[in-house]
């Protein structure tokens, strides 16, 4: 395996087995993946991509994270949205997407694979920005959300846009700070706006320097103080990457928490 942990995000990766489109526009559409092995029935895994809700990252840097969990015997739907730099993206075109995603993608799967999918609604993978997003799914469409597997997270934006990461992602996504535009905190804030019924698995590395830690601790204080059932794992040897990478040392803790969350259902 590469020294380098950022070599997971060119890595290449088998190519979907199909992709669907659940809207209108270019980007809104999600790669599919069928279950390697011939298991039993298992729950839709969507994945939902970081890059800090910019242009320049698109859901190909996940293909390695897609085919491991694909390998683990999942189904496995890799969601694109319009992103920060492109018409639509942004607030609230960047959320919006993916809660339709996530709605549309059982039936659009069942669909496209036969025969792969256990019932009920889809387990959410999230890494970095994309954890943010599954979490906002779950506080705001719990009915279409099984758990949430939240990869270091920006689980706090308010905190993420004080501490200015990625130069300004929060604000461009936001269109401002928390005093300027509260009510979109309010609503797209994890730590604001909390997934009560969900039961959400958030795995962390403590090397991590993208999203520091701090931020899983705060969402994670506030949500089990709300009554959500949440668990942070903590991995002090692992920084921002090794989380989306099979070959990582990291791995088998995700693989393990995903499926604590099948097991939860």
């Amino acid at each position: 395996m590469s020294l380098d942990p950022r070599a997971v995000l060119t890595r290449p990766a088998p190519p979907p087995d199909a992709t669907v489109a659940y809207g209108d526009h270019p980007d809104q559409v999600a790669d599919l993946r069928r279950p390697i092995g011939a298991g039993p029935a298992a729950p839709l895994v969507v994945v939902v991509h970081g890059g800090f809700w910019r242009a320049e990252y698109d859901r190909t840097h996940t293909g390695p994270l897609a085919a491991g969990l694909a390998g683990l015997g999942y189904p496995v739907a890799q969601v694109e949205y319009r992103r920060t730099g492109q018409p639509g993206g942004g607030w609230p075109g960047t959320l919006t997407d993916v809660r339709d995603a996530v709605a549309a993608l059982p039936t659009l799967v069942a669909r496209e694979l036969p025969g792969v999918l256990a019932a009920g609604p889809p387990l959410l993978v999230g890494h970095s920005a994309g954890g943010q997003l599954a979490l906002h799914v779950a506080a705001t469409a719990p009915a279409t959300v099984a758990g949430v597997l939240a990869l270091a997270p920006v689980a706090d934006l308010v905190e993420a846009y004080r501490r200015d990461l990625d130069g300004g992602a929060v604000a461009a996504l936001l269109g401002g700070g928390p005093e300027e535009v509260p009510e979109r905190y309010a609503t797209a804030d994890p730590s604001l706006s909390v997934p009560r019924q969900t039961r959400t698995v958030i795995v962390h590395g403590l090397r991590d320097r993208q999203v520091p830690v701090e931020l899983s601790r705060t969402f994670v204080d506030r949500a089990t103080a709300a009554g959500a059932a949440t668990t942070l794992v903590e991995l002090p040897e692992c920084e921002h990457f090794g989380l989306i990478d099979p070959l990582s040392p990291a791995w088998p803790h995700v693989a393990r928490a995903l499926g604590s969350l099948r097991q939860g259902q």
